[in-house]
């Protein structure tokens, strides 16, 4: 198997923080093959986050969030403006080729995170793990 460090301390952060994680697998930048796997977890009624790894650059290579994003049900902006100025922060103008992105599908919150284990750490430590009980609250009510 590929190694995965970034999905690695991703699952180690979502656990430490009392969450479980069902499953961590590896997919190619292949439009096809990312909908197949987000579609698996769609269905799935246990399941009620889906995060993905890499694939929100700018390069032709970066299929995630341009497949993720065609079937969003809802945006949610403030995810990924919050995620760049904090990344801005750490890495400088860079941070502007992030298209990290959230959104809801089918009841469950999606994010789509860059490949990086700082921008993942990031993302996870500063945003998605301290309101992450409110939104999945909100997204339920």
């Amino acid at each position: 198997m590929e190694s995965d460090e970034t999905g690695k301390n991703a699952v180690h952060l979502l656990e430490e923080a009392g969450h479980r994680v069902s499953s961590h697998v590896i997919v190619p930048n292949d439009t096809s093959k990312i909908h197949e796997m987000y579609t698996r977890f769609l269905i799935d009624p246990e399941v009620q986050v889906i995060i993905t790894s890499g694939g929100t650059g700018i390069s032709s290579k970066d299929k995630t969030v341009a497949t993720v994003s065609s079937t969003l049900e809802k945006l949610i902006p403030g995810f990924g403006e919050l995620f760049r100025r904090l990344s801005f922060e750490e890495i400088g103008h860079a941070a502007m080729s992030s298209r990290a992105t959230a959104g809801t599908i089918h009841g469950k919150l999606i994010f789509c995170l860059p490949g990086s284990k700082g921008a993942m750490e990031t993302a996870l430590r500063e945003i998605i793990l301290p309101s992450l009980g409110h939104m999945l609250w909100e997204l339920n009510r």
